[in-house]
């Protein structure tokens, strides 16, 4: 793991503590590098209708391509206050939205825990026109 892997790791642990997530307390944050070399974060966002919720990793890849990048090379995603003894990984959705953008890379912060995958490993199946 690289420094610039561990930054991005932070990044994620840092901005999740930014987390609006009043129902399910369940902060997320994520930092994302592009092919360019600009990090970009993002924190999930909740909403009483749960459906309107937007996810951390989301909200990064926005900032993202609203700014006009269009290829992520590595993503950091980190779940803090989760009562969960296990890592979490991406849902399907964001998953999905990051193979639109081509990312190469996943890192998985779980506690002090650092774990960086391959995307073919967190979705090897991934849909493509």
């Amino acid at each position: 793991m690289d420094s610039q892997d561990k930054k991005l790791a932070e990044l994620a642990r840092e901005t999740a503590k930014k987390a609006y997530a009043p129902y399910s307390n369940f902060r997320v944050g994520a930092a994302l590098i592009t092919d360019s070399g600009n990090i970009y974060t993002g924190c999930n966002i909740e909403n009483a209708s749960y459906p309107a919720t937007v996810c951390g990793e989301d909200v990064a890849i926005f900032k993202a391509i609203s700014e006009g990048e269009t290829k992520i090379d590595t993503i950091a995603v980190a779940c803090i206050d989760a009562e969960n003894d296990t890592a979490i990984f991406p849902c399907g959705i964001s998953r999905q939205r990051m193979s639109e953008f081509n990312t190469e890379n996943v890192i998985v912060v779980h506690n002090d825990e650092i774990k960086k995958y391959k995307f073919e490993e967190v979705l090897p199946f991934d849909f493509k026109f």
